[in-house]
């Protein structure tokens, strides 16, 4: 089974400094429909305005990744770590038994548009940590790189969680296919451009939620930029 979730029907939030779509239920958007996909919990498309960002706040118990698409994210932790997030790097925090941070955009024109990503963790009260990679833009090119896994593979970043994520660039006759196992879930985001997933076409911000597939194919892509989960039920 596939469901199209449509861009348009994301949930959103426009706080100035701040533009967000939400496609589960976050903050002030609910929608009982959408509280996550298996153990996928939040998907959030942000554009932070120039020379602005969250403050400080923290979390507990989720594996959470951002993957920047323009601009550079500054995140700062109490756990020393301070680094700029550019696009082509993926960041992986594990909250843990609790974490303070804060990210920012502190360029003073361009604004930061990122994905921030929260998957439920398979282990709690761990002690909280940070990783972050870069995956070159030719790996990614007519391909699904692993970039984040459970077990580290591939150079891939790790989460403490039954997940794995996979990113893709694809246009004209590039494809891919991934095989799935039946019994799990799978979530595709269209991050831009278009692309056909398993014979429907999506458009940038568009995602197709599967159940009881054997896999995910993925052509016909202009200019799409994508995201493949393979997730826990």
């Amino acid at each position: 089974m596939l469901t199209v979730r449509k861009s348009q029907d994301r949930g959103y939030a426009d706080h100035g400094w701040l533009k967000s779509f939400h496609s589960f239920s976050f903050a002030g958007y609910y929608d009982p429909q959408h509280m996550g996909w298996g153990n996928l919990r939040v998907i959030n498309e942000d554009r932070i305005a120039p020379g602005t960002g969250f403050g400080t706040h923290g979390h507990r118990d989720m594996e959470i990744i951002s993957y920047v698409l323009s601009g550079e994210l500054a995140h700062k932790d109490n756990m020393g770590n301070g680094r700029a997030i550019p696009p082509g790097d993926v960041q992986r925090m594990s909250a843990g038994n609790g974490v303070m941070h804060s990210e920012y955009n502190h360029a003073p024109q361009d604004t930061t548009h990122f994905f921030q990503i929260w998957i439920e963790p398979n282990v709690t009260g761990i002690p909280a940590s940070y990783e972050q990679k870069t995956f070159a833009t030719p790996d990614k090119r007519g391909a699904l790189r692993l970039v984040a896994s459970p077990d580290g593979t591939q150079g891939s970043v790790t989460v403490h969680a039954d997940a794995r994520l996979y990113a893709g660039l694809f246009d004209g006759a590039e494809s891919a296919t991934l095989a799935l196992d039946p019994a799990r879930k799978s979530y595709v985001h269209l991050v831009r451009g278009e692309l056909e997933v398993n014979g429907q076409r999506l458009n940038g911000g568009d995602a197709a939620l599967l159940a009881g597939e054997s896999r995910v194919e993925l052509k016909a892509g202009k200019d799409a930029e994508v995201l493949v989960f393979d997730l826990a039920d």
